[in-house]
């Protein structure tokens, strides 16, 4: 892959080759929940919710991965380092973040703790987590017992409970600084925040991940008390390291399950994964007094006043270290200040400070959202060797049996999905690709690997069922992050979009041999991530509907289609070679805009001239169409089909350009269905779209409409219109959609999400990237009104600037003080509090009313595009 020239130290860390072996062998790789998944689901009939869950998770030694509380792991989690927490009045430690599951919450699975994720660099050289940890004892079984209620009603938080009132909390900082590749220092401070002295223990762990019970090739390995304030770790993996600490107590014991507890038979040895928490909590014989184990730990005692704070400093090294005190403050100081510099390298100094943080807090959420991911889908299925084979009546991804991963992954929320989507995984790496073009690079290509892809072409959607379909961004993502690390370097790694490219070959060939069965090139897919969207679930049709012709499926496709042409384009510049393919997608996205009008034996149109929109059509049993006239995301995504192409380009590209002409030449019905491709602008820029300027006009008129999708805050998901005039769909059933701006009411799909009006950011940046790409082609001169009905004209730069605005507006103060995402609680604390009010979070999605953060409250991953349209805002200022 091309690498740049190295300008701040950070930026030199990056830039060498294979960094996992560097810089980046040790990073936040711990998840933040491991209970609770797929892969640790070994129940007959697939129950993982229940399997294994937040009670029983400190006893039950995992198999495919562990968790931990703002912790740091290597590249291949052999070794662990986390901290854990009691204020001695919880049951338990505060090992692991606590959620409710599916089943609990009233709308789907919920962690139920306050976390920040405070900044990071992209080789974690520097890494600050914020969490903040009652005085009181934690409210497990109100949090649990509360949320028994109706969707209807909100949820009820952690901040509900008013555990936090008086300010009777700790604020514990997790902070890492590397000396080394193989030297990082740990520094817990933990502050008092309330009024009054209170208890806190402070227990810094390290243990290993227990990759020997079920590989029989490796040995337990160990962990020994070698001197007061240091221990010795050891395995066959990864050979010594050394844990310095300056005072405590030191613990020990084995990471392996109490199986008297979890499944009531013996235990195999008899210190078991649990036996600090209950030696610390209820004072048991469970820890080794020979000093030696798989799990350790050093116990912190105090009790701090008012406002007092504390520092404990922990340096784990691969080096016996004479005085591992004397540098560590200068390490830090040194770490700080190039974070501080990597940042202001990236961000353009003219940007507002309050924008700048929003940027740097997403950018440092997506940075803290990597996790070590590991599943070996034949194994679980059958056991590894020597094993029996698990009782599965449910045998879950059974046509998988030959993914394999291992590796460090961008997660979309490491609590709340702590296991790769691919479709999130596309818009994370548009982010990255603005501060680590390497690893987004290595991100794009570790999906289509033999070991993840399929055989039949298909990229694995998500551990709960690898063969969901998600929309086909991937190539959109490829060409995203090619152009930006083009831009930032001077020249473009054409090896890694070849690559890529090769393989997206293989993925495309999937979705027309799958998606579209009848070969008219209309693509149908399901629900493709939209969960809720449609008038019924699209995955399952009621009785009496043949078939789907998806509008958003087929436009995604025409996306696809459009970014590889642009690629093959690209790539032909070096090889000739690729021109054949670049007119083989140019003949291809023709045909998938005129299916888009000529869809049966009446030739309907996925476009409706009367409402001005894009519909989905369903084609019933008995030979009949109709069009399903929901206004919502499915018709705005043909925006999304759009590419500019310089004539220089085509002049140099001649055999295209031949053979181009003759495709529009012999067949001018397909090209008078999409922009004019004939014609160039002034600037000499041909437009690719299957939207002429009539239907973006049309589109547009909805699109920035207040009583339709335009929100403060953004772009609804469903029209507004729908609140008054809901969709009904009758067919051997009767079918309701109506505009919901706020959780879901429907338990579709798990119930945890809703596309029936709030307000979602990849979409939304997808429409704001399109605004600014047809500005390209249609100049100043082409205006639009904004909002529809106010008499303002703008052009289509200024409206995606404009959009922008609204969307920022979810993270800047309003009026009360707060964030504009966060709900009211009781005593006001992310309005007037100043250790609450400036932390920021990250959730799924928004209210498509008032902006309340909805969904998974740490979802950086693509919410973490605000930083990129920020950032792009400002570019188009100059």
């Amino acid at each position: 892959m091309a690498h740049f020239t190295p300008k701040i130290a950070e930026e030199e860390r990056l830039a060498v080759p294979d960094t996992y072996k560097n810089w980046k062998k040790w990073g936040p790789y711990l998840a933040e929940r491991q209970w609770g998944t797929v892969r640790e689901d070994y129940s007959e009939h697939g129950n993982a919710w229940d399997f294994i869950g937040h009670e029983k998770a400190r006893s039950n030694a995992y198999r495919w991965g562990e968790e931990g509380i703002g912790g740091f792991c290597d590249s291949r989690e052999i070794l662990c380092l986390a901290p854990a927490f009691w204020n001695g009045k919880d049951d338990i430690l505060k090992e692991r973040l606590f959620g409710l599951t599916n089943n609990q919450g009233n709308h789907g699975e919920d962690v139920k703790e306050l976390y920040f994720h405070q900044v990071s660099t992209p080789t974690h050289s520097y890494s600050k987590y914020l969490y903040k940890y009652p005085h009181k004892k934690f409210p497990y079984s109100d949090l649990i017992k509360n949320n028994i209620r109706s969707r209807e009603e909100t949820e009820y938080e952690l901040l509900d409970t008013n555990i936090f009132g008086k300010n009777a909390y700790f604020d514990c900082y997790i902070e890492y600084a590397k000396a080394d590749i193989e030297d990082i220092l740990m520094k817990i401070t933990i502050v008092n925040r309330g009024r009054r002295k209170a208890e806190i223990h402070v227990l810094p762990h390290l243990w290993f991940r227990n990759f020997w019970k079920h590989n029989k090739r490796f040995k337990r390995p160990s962990i020994k008390s070698i001197a007061d304030n240091c221990l010795q770790a050891r395995s066959i993996r990864n050979g010594r390291h050394y844990l310095y600490h300056e005072y405590g107590e030191q613990l020990f014991c084995e990471n392996e399950t109490n199986n008297r507890r979890v499944y009531n038979v013996p235990n195999e040895v008899e210190y078991v994964k649990d036996g600090i928490n209950d030696h610390v909590v209820n004072g048991k014989r469970t820890v080794n007094p020979e000093k030696n184990g798989s799990k350790s730990a050093i116990w912190h005692k105090f009790k701090l006043k008012a406002g007092e704070e504390k520092i404990i400093r922990v340096r784990l090294s691969k080096r016996k270290l004479q005085d591992p005190w004397a540098n560590f403050d200068t390490i830090f100081e040194e770490r700080i200040k190039e974070c501080e510099e990597f940042y202001d390298t990236k961000l353009n100094k003219n940007l507002p400070k309050t924008h700048q943080k929003i940027a740097k807090s997403a950018f440092s959420g997506l940075l803290w959202t990597k996790q070590f991911y590991y599943y070996d889908v034949f194994k679980w299925l059958f056991g590894g060797p020597g094993e029996p084979k698990p009782n599965r009546a449910n045998a879950r991804n059974f046509s998988w049996q030959h993914l394999t991963n291992r590796h460090v992954i961008s997660m979309p929320d490491k609590w709340e999905y702590p296991w790769y989507a691919a479709w999130d995984l596309a818009f994370h790496m548009v982010s990255f690709a603005e501060i680590d073009p390497y690893f987004a690079k290595e991100q794009l290509l570790l999906v289509l690997r033999e070991s993840y892809m399929h055989p039949n072409g298909q990229i694995p959607a998500y551990e709960w069922n690898f063969s969901d379909v998600n929309p086909p961004v991937h190539s959109w993502a490829v060409w995203n992050v090619y152009e930006k690390d083009k831009q930032q370097n001077g020249m473009g790694d054409t090896k890694f979009l070849e690559n890529a490219f090769q393989k997206l070959l293989i993925n495309f060939t999937w979705w027309v041999n799958q998606k579209d069965k009848h070969g008219t090139d209309l693509f149908e897919g399901g629900f493709l991530g939209l969960d809720n969207i449609g008038v019924f679930d699209r995955n399952h049709m009621p009785q009496g509907v043949s078939r789907m012709q998806q509008a958003d499926a087929t436009s995604w496709m025409a996306m696809f289609t459009v970014n590889m042409l642009r690629m093959s384009l690209e790539l032909a510049k070096t090889n000739k070679v690729y021109e054949e393919s670049a007119a083989k997608f140019f003949r291809h996205f023709l045909n998938i805009a005129w299916a888009m009008h000529h869809i049966g034996k009446k030739d309907i149109s996925l476009w409706d001239d009367g409402d001005d929109f894009y519909y989905d059509v369903v084609e019933l049993s008995n030979g009949e169409t109709s069009r399903l006239k929901v206004r919502s995301l499915v018709g705005i995504i043909p925006l999304f089909a759009v590419e500019i192409i310089h004539k220089d380009l085509f002049e140099q590209l001649k055999e295209f350009k031949i053979r181009a002409a003759e495709i529009v030449r012999t067949r001018p019905d397909l090209a008078s269905l999409i922009s004019n491709i004939e014609e160039t602008n002034k600037d000499g820029n041909y437009l690719f779209s299957i939207m002429r300027a009539y239907r973006l006009e049309k589109l547009l008129t909805r699109l920035l409409d207040e009583d339709e999708f335009l929100s403060d805050f953004g772009i609804r998901s469903l029209s507004k219109y729908h609140k008054e005039h809901p969709f009904v769909f009758q067919h051997n059933g009767h079918y309701t959609i109506h505009y919901e701006p706020g959780e879901s009411r429907s338990n579709m799909f798990g119930g945890n999400s809703n596309w029936r009006g709030p307000i979602w950011m990849p979409l939304n940046y997808m429409i704001i990237q399109s605004l600014r790409k047809y500005y390209t082609f249609y100049g100043p001169t082409y205006q639009y009104e904004f909002p529809t009905g106010s008499g303002i004209k703008l052009n289509l730069k200024e409206i995606a600037n404009e959009l922008t605005k609204r969307l920022v507006k979810l993270f800047e103060h309003n009026s009360e003080g707060k964030f504009q995402y966060h709900a009211d609680d009781p005593n006001k604390l992310f309005s007037t509090d100043e250790n609450f009010r400036n932390q920021h979070l990250f959730y799924e999605f928004f209210d498509g009313d008032n902006g309340k953060g909805l969904g998974a409250s740490h979802q950086t991953g693509w919410t973490a595009l605000i930083a990129n349209l920020i950032m792009e805002m400002e570019e188009s200022k100059s």
